[in-house]
């Protein structure tokens, strides 16, 4: 589905599989954003070749977060000449040779850059990265102030947040993290599970929903 130009997204609705939502920025670079389940891959790549991306086109994989839902995908890109980036601090959480915790190590490869806090520009396409730590300890959102669209893996979603009971997880951080994100000025809230929200005025009261709902709780 195009929601802006050059931007697509593509939203998972299963009812009985989890699996991510992932999202293509289509311009002077391809950047895929979250691929999903390894076993999943199959459903997005059906989804580009329908608007005419193949996987070898991919520029870049950018990950929010190392949980396996957003992760698994990249060993479908090992062969390419596709790059892939993850914060240093959710790469800790699976490489294979530090203290990896059972079953997150989803057999991908060492990121070939990591994703810290400023300006990220790929062949001009000029991104965002705000560490949102609390569902994991690394999960990062990303901005992109051109389409004023903000991707926020599992961080907020439409009247929710992540859960933060998986390793590294803390409700406190996450909270913060959560009000830092409501300050951004966007038309576009993109989010790693459910549907996206338009509209500013729309994501400011679902910002102000989440954390009526649900800040007692965590």
């Amino acid at each position: 589905m195009k929601v802006a130009d050059g931007l697509y997204a593509f939203v998972w609705t299963s009812i009985t599989e989890n699996n991510c939502n992932s999202y293509l920025i289509d311009g002077p670079a391809k950047i895929l954003i979250d691929p999903g389940h390894f076993r999943l891959f199959d459903y997005l790549e059906s989804r580009l070749k329908a608007v005419r991306i193949e996987v070898p086109d991919i520029d870049l994989v950018l990950v929010t977060h190392a949980h396996p839902d957003h992760l698994e995908a990249v060993r479908r890109f090992q062969n390419h000449r596709t790059l892939f980036a993850l914060s240093a601090e959710d790469w800790r959480l699976i490489e294979p040779t530090g203290d990896q915790l059972k079953g997150y190590n989803a057999g991908a490869r060492p990121p070939d850059f990591f994703l810290g806090p400023g300006d990220l520009n790929i062949n001009g396409i000029r991104l965002k990265i705000i560490p949102a730590p609390g569902h994991s300890p690394g999960s990062v959102a990303i901005y992109w102030p051109d389409r004023k669209a903000l991707f926020t893996g599992d961080v907020i979603f439409r009247d929710g947040l992540g859960r933060t009971d998986l390793p590294g997880g803390n409700g406190s951080v996450l909270k913060r993290s959560i009000k830092e994100l409501s300050s951004i000025d966007c038309e576009l809230l993109l989010p790693g599970h459910m549907e996206i929200i338009k509209g500013s005025a729309e994501i400011k009261e679902n910002f102000r929903r989440v954390e009526e709902l649900w800040f007692r709780y965590i």
